[in-house]
């Protein structure tokens, strides 16, 4: 296992959940929620900002990917985010499949006691805590680095 704090991102088309690994990647925890508007611009700005303050070695974020396998309207979105971070950073940017991280965010957050509209301000921060807990877990299981590079134009 690779030491090194991870920064976890769920694009979302108004808000964008950051988490943060601890150095020696074993535990995912939330950051912040960022609001988005129309420019992504701003949103890039502060992920790269996370991770250069942090010391990241990799940004890993969520890619939307339906049941079947297939891509959402969503997939390309998150495409196009992970594409400017890797444009906008010298740290490596992984995408990895997050089916239904928003769903089981949802669901931890409605059996703490939280409603819907009382979590929106968090649930994009626990959907990064469960993507990035998962790319932990598998390259810790496996050895193999999660997902895959982003590779922009």
């Amino acid at each position: 296992m690779r030491h090194g704090v991870r920064i976890g991102v769920d694009v979302g088309k108004v808000r964008v959940g950051l988490a943060a690994s601890d150095p020696y990647g074993y535990l995912a925890s939330p950051v912040e929620t960022i609001a988005r508007a129309d420019e992504i611009a701003p949103v890039v700005t502060r992920i790269v900002a996370e991770a250069t303050e942090r010391e990241a070695i990799e940004i890993v974020v969520g890619l939307p990917i339906s049941l079947s396998g297939a891509d959402t309207p969503s997939t390309a979105d998150a495409r196009a985010v992970a594409d400017a971070i890797a444009r906008a950073s010298s740290v490596p940017v992984r995408l990895i499949d997050e089916r239904l991280s928003t769903v089981a965010a949802q669901s931890a957050l409605h059996k703490s006691g939280r409603n819907t509209r009382s979590s929106r301000s968090v649930v994009d921060q626990v959907a990064a805590v469960i993507l990035l807990q998962h790319a932990l877990d598998s390259e810790r299981a496996g050895g193999a680095l999660p997902g895959r590079l982003a590779e922009p134009d």
